[in-house]
């Protein structure tokens, strides 16, 4: 139970620096970006395991630059889609 709770604080976290970074109107609610920073999460730590940087000696910066890479595309392409979605009812 609690690991469902991480994972959804950190994706809530991705996806807050996700819509940080990329600066424009995000018409998502809150809990669509915190799934979207869950799964950029998800896809970043997959990502590195195929790379091989999933773990390293050290803090793993190439695994968490891949997080949030991975959060902002999902964010760019969800936000225009969602906001046209929410228009159209």
């Amino acid at each position: 139970m609690f690991q469902i709770v991480w994972i959804l604080i950190i994706g809530l976290v991705l996806g807050l620096l996700a819509r940080l970074l990329l600066r424009g109107p995000q018409a998502i609610p809150l809990w669509l970006t915190a799934l979207l920073g869950a799964a950029g999460a998800l896809l970043g730590n997959a990502a590195a395991g195929w790379i091989g940087v999933r773990h390293t000696s050290g803090i793993d910066w190439i695994r968490h630059l891949l997080q949030i890479g991975f959060a902002v595309v999902l964010v760019a392409l969800v936000a225009p889609s969602w906001g046209r979605r929410r228009v159209q009812r």
